[in-house]
């Protein structure tokens, strides 16, 4: 039975890893969370979602902008 809840402990999911790249992109990551990742979490899946939370970011940026353009333009 503990060597099933230490497997739980080591795996690192997908929510988990969403949660440690929001944090990192803030600044605001526990020293805890951070070796967490690094001893358990897959760098691969890492990447992805940092790859994807940055498009994600970016795009929204350029649709705010976009919108304030047109709103600020047509009037």
């Amino acid at each position: 039975m503990t060597h099933d809840s230490e497997r739980r402990e080591a795996r690192v999911g997908v929510l988990t890893t969403i949660g440690s790249v929001l944090s990192a992109f803030f600044g605001v990551q526990s020293s805890r969370a951070r070796q967490r990742d690094f001893s358990h979490g897959s760098p691969a899946l890492f990447v992805a979602v940092a790859g994807g939370l940055t498009l994600a970011f970016v795009a929204t940026l350029a649709l705010a902008v976009r919108i304030l353009v047109a709103t600020t333009a047509g009037g």
